[in-house]
Parts: C-alpha cells; structure tokens; sequence
C-alpha cells in the first residue's frame, strides 16, 4: 500500500521546537542539534588534523558514507561503512598525503525531515587539501546504539586548484591594453586567431558540442586550458534543433542551469528544443569557446610515453588539419549509436521504417497508420505527436516502464533543491551530489510512493487499459533507473491520458515477429496495419561512439554509464580505461555539476599535481 503525501521538510532549526517536538517520529531528538552538530564538526576536525582514522571513523553512524570527489584521491569514490572508509583513509595514508585540513562550517545547522524514516541535521562547510580549496556537506544522524549525532553522509569534493583559481569577478579580465601599441589586434580578430589555433595546438579535444561539450569546454577556458571543440553539425545547437519538431525539455527550467550562465527569470519551465538550441549557440559565444562546426575526425593515434594524440580533422572549407592533443574528452552523449533492431521480412515493407533519432514529425501522417516501438520519454512524444497529427497510432510496450507526471513528479523530486526560490544552483547541485546513489534506492522509495498517489487517477487509468507499469529499481522511481539504466522511464507530458483514453493505442508484452508489406506482426499473431513504423528503441552504449570516431583506441575503454560496487557512474567523469580519454554525458544538471570535476581533474594533469 502507497503511503499518504508526506509532511513537507522541516526548514530550519529555529522552527525546531514549534514544528518538530510533538512529533512522534522525531520526539527523542535532543533539543539542542545545532550545537550538537557544531560539538560533532569540531570534533570530527580535530581527528582529520591528527590523521587519526580510526577516531575519524567513529563520527560515522556504522552503515554510514564518505563520498569524496577528487579530495583524497583523483578520483570518484563513494566509501560506504566504518571498515570501509578507515581502509580507505589509511590505504596510502590518504590524510597525511592530501593534507586534508582547515575545515570551517559554511551557515548553520539545519534540521530537516527528509521523509517519515528520517531525519538530519545538514550543514554546508569549507576545508582545503595540499593543492586545493573544496565545500563540503554532511548530515547526522542519531545513532541507534548510543543515541549520539553520527554521520549518515559526509561528502568532500574540490572546487578550486590553488594558484590555478579561475579568473572572475576582482580578478576578470581587463579586456583592453590601454597605451599606444602598434601591434594591437582587434578582439575580433584575435579571437579568430585563437579559435584557429594558428601556431597553436590545443591540449584539449572535444568531441561535441552540445550540452556536455559546451560545459567541459566552458570550464576548461576559465582555467586557462586552450580547448578545441569539433562538432559534425552546421550550427552549434543542431543536435537539439534536428530532434522531433515538438520535443520540450522534459527538466524544469532551475534544474537546466549551464555554468556560469543561467537562464534569465522570465524563461519558460519547460524549454522547446529550438529554443534551446539557439541558447547553446548564444552560449557558445558568450563564454568565447574555439569550435570548429562541419567537422570530423578521420583519425586518431595515442603515443603512451608522450601522453599525445594524434588527430586528423576533417572541416568542411577548410584543409584537413592535424592536431596533437593532450587529451580527447568525448562529448557525445552518455548513450552511443542507435540501437536498430532488425526484423524478419522489414525489407518488404512499403511503408516507412526508422529509429527515433531519424525522425522529425508526424505532420506528413494525418489518416494514416502509425506504430511506434517503445514505451520511454521519445516513445511516448513522437505517438502524442502522431495522435495530435491526426494518425492513428498504435505504441509498443515490450516490457515495464516507469511513468511519473511533470507537474506533480518533478515538483515532489526536486523540491527543496531545483524550483522558484531555491537554493543557489551551486549549493543545490552540492547537496544533491552528496546523497550517495547507492542511498536513493532508499530514499526515493517514499519519494516515488509520494508522487504515485499524486498520479493515482492517471497509472490507474494506464493499468486499465493494460499498460505495465513498474517504480523502479526497489521501489524507488525515476533517478535509480537513470543512473542504472539510461531510461526505462516516462515523464508524462500528456501521452498518459491519450493511452488511458484508447486514443493512442497500445500492443502491450509481445514482440514483433515480421513484416509484411503493410503491416506488422507480432509474435502472438496480432497483425497492425501501418504506413509507419518508429522505432524509439533507445541507443547503445556509449563505447560504440567512441569506437567509431576513434577507432581500435577507444576499445580499452570502460562501458560507460551504470552504478560500480561504490555506486559510483562507470566510466564517465573519471578514469574512462584509457589515459587519453575522458566521457561527458548527460542531462544539462549532470553535465553542469561534473564539467567542474573533470575540468579540476584535467587542470590538475595538466600542470603536474594529478598523475596521467
């Protein structure tokens, strides 16, 4: 049974004791856990400054985590138990060679109740190691045994090189060299010198520019690292523009922030494709990034002892060019080639066959037959896009999907973090990122059993018509099956109630077993006429990209995307299996939070104080 909509959080502690002590669930907190939480820091501080792991390891509830962003390592860790984190922290001896110290809270101590099973005291806080300053973020917990404020979760994570900090605000660029210079350039020009790379190489490689691209690029040039990137598209935001002509961001408008630039406040919630493509190319200049557009890669070679690629670039009107780089960041998208299945018979077809990334709009189909195999986001769009086209349309359901509304799904989700007077983005994406991913199987269970009763009416109605609905890996909805899978899932836009209508048809658990000239059969026997057929099959991994563009070196990657045993992403913003290449991918909040990391990262080998 689907729990009732929970209480909303607990804001501060000042509401502490008119808010939270007649309640059942939090009636055995002492009424002092802002001093507590300050008595548990100071404490925890003095253990980190004497490199004493095993006293560190006891301010940590016994099943509690220390996710660490490249702090302690150059690398992406997530150190889940006492035992754990200690061999983790002696391993090397971490503290002494980090010299992870100076931490000072950032705020007060906050009370919040995350949902009926817990609740914390949270608090931001500042620290710095031997080459950089970072932000931290940690939450306690009452220990079960002793009943003493413990750690649930501890996340450290750098966010400045020093001696290496980027150039803002006192320190921004002058923009002008004022005096008489005979060899003065216009900025103009001098930024086409630079974006050429005349007498240059760039030390960076960016294959891609469209969200993931543009921010790792974004970030590299603010920490003065000359960054090319190529794109095989015309136009900078063609690889939104070209997408199905009624595609709408599905993430709201506070969760889609690029770094540095932030939409303005009278932007939509939900941003149409085109106009998002047009943001990016806006972007693009703003943040004076050197991009080569109509341009590909025609080979690439690593030599290991030099640490340099190989690279020869074709660009429409322009000589093929070779570059040596210290690095390639593939910018692709965290998924690879389109998955096409191919099906007995699918040659004699007469109508029209193509996967979701080939197809634009429905508009040519008015009265006529369509199917579309596939029952995640672009499956559901493009049949709505059909239906709203005037086809008859028919969507294939394989399996289970997961479907939450936008309105009431993502507004329960983000809450507290991405929504109209939020936190900073900055501090939102650092408490979001500090959850362990391991930990939102549990976490998000009451979270998706929160929005399922938001959406009863509507996975009612899709039960009844036989739609299969799942909630995710152990209940626990939309983020496990994105960080597990990819996919698997449906923000339901309106495509919900056109099923539950029968207005879009659904074939729901068979496979197709052939073509005909006209239609198309499914293993029970059921035969669909149709004019069309889209295929909204997903994409494969994002190796397969990688292999293509690259070719033989790209093998010794790591798949990328999906949880390791720490739950931490695989092979994406971290060591991707291959010195030379690195993975960017995702959805523009991913993509903002990590191109900080893998920027530091790259900085860091770039100038000697993290290892090739």
């Amino acid at each position: 049974m689907l729990a009732h909509a929970l209480p909303p959080p607990v804001p501060s502690l000042d509401t502490y004791h008119s808010d939270v002590t007649n309640s059942p669930e939090v009636s055995h907190i002492e009424d002092t856990p802002s001093v507590a939480a300050k008595h548990w820091f100071k404490s925890l501080s003095d253990a980190i400054e004497a490199k004493d792991s095993t006293t560190i390891t006891a301010h940590f509830l016994a099943d509690g985590y220390w996710r660490d962003l490249l702090s302690l390592s150059w690398d992406n860790r997530t150190l889940h138990t006492i035992p754990v984190i200690k061999n983790f922290l002696d391993d090397n001896d971490r503290l002494k060679s980090s010299g992870l110290r100076n931490f000072k809270l950032e705020g007060k101590p906050v009370l919040l109740r995350a949902n009926r099973d817990f609740t914390w005291v949270q608090c931001f806080f500042t620290f710095e190691t031997n080459v950089a300053r970072g932000r931290g973020f940690f939450r306690l917990m009452r220990g079960a045994d002793d009943g003493a404020w413990k750690a649930k979760t501890f996340y450290t994570g750098i966010e400045e090189l020093k001696g290496y900090e980027e150039h803002r605000g006192s320190t921004r660029p002058v923009g002008v060299n004022h005096g008489a210079n005979t060899d003065r350039k216009s900025w103009k020009d001098s930024r086409a010198e630079k974006r050429e790379f005349i007498d240059a190489e760039p030390t960076v490689l960016i294959i891609g520019a469209g969200q993931s691209g543009l921010a790792v690029g974004a970030r590299l040039g603010q920490l003065s690292v000359d960054t090319l990137l190529i794109d095989k598209n015309d136009r900078v935001g063609d690889n939104w523009r070209k997408r199905y002509n009624f595609l709408v961001l599905h993430d709201p408008v506070w969760y889609d922030h690029l770094p540095y630039v932030t939409f303005p406040p009278h932007w939509p919630v939900f941003t149409p494709k085109d106009k998002l493509g047009d943001w990016f190319e806006a972007y693009a200049a703003t943040m004076e990034l050197n991009i080569w557009m109509q341009s590909t890669i025609t080979s690439a070679t690593y030599d290991e002892p030099s640490h340099l690629w190989t690279v020869t670039i074709a660009r429409v009107g322009h000589p093929n060019r070779i570059i040596k780089p210290k690095f390639i960041v593939l910018a692709t998208g965290h998924s690879g080639e389109p998955n096409i299945p191919v099906f007995k018979d699918q040659n004699i077809f007469k109508g029209h066959l193509c996967h979701s990334s080939q197809h634009t709009t429905g508009g040519s189909f008015k009265g006529k037959k369509a199917v579309v195999v596939g029952c995640c986001n672009s499956g559901h769009d493009i049949a709505q896009d059909f239906y709203e086209q005037g086809a008859d349309v028919t969507i294939v359901q394989r399996s289970s999907t997961y479907v939450m509304s936008s309105a009431a799904g993502l507004g329960v989700l983000f809450r507290g973090l991405y929504e109209e007077n939020g936190p900073p983005t900055e501090d939102a994406d650092i408490m979001f990122s500090s959850t362990p991913n391991h930990m939102f199987q549990i976490l998000h269970k009451y979270t998706t059993e929160e929005i399922a009763e938001i959406d009863r009416p509507t996975l009612d109605g899709l039960q009844k018509v036989g739609f299969k609905i799942d909630y995710g890996i152990g209940g626990s909805g939309f983020i496990t099956k994105y960080f597990t899978q990819g996919g698997g899932y449906y923000i339901d836009v309106g495509a919900s109630k056109l099923i539950a209508e029968r207005k879009i048809k659904l074939k729901q658990g068979h496979e197709i077993s052939h073509f005909t000239e006209t239609s198309v059969v499914f293993d029970d026997g059921t035969e669909i006429e149709a004019d069309i057929v889209v295929l909204a099959t997903g994409y494969k991994n994002m190796k397969t990209t990688a292999v293509k563009i690259l070719g033989s070196e790209a093998e010794r990657m790591k798949d990328v995307w999906g949880l390791d045993s720490e739950g931490e992403l695989s092979g994406i913003y971290r060591n991707s299996g291959h010195p030379g290449i690195y993975a960017m991918g995702g959805n523009l909040a991913l993509v903002r939070f990590w191109s900080k990391r893998l920027a530091l990262r790259i900085k860091a080998q770039v100038e000697g104080l993290a290892p090739m």
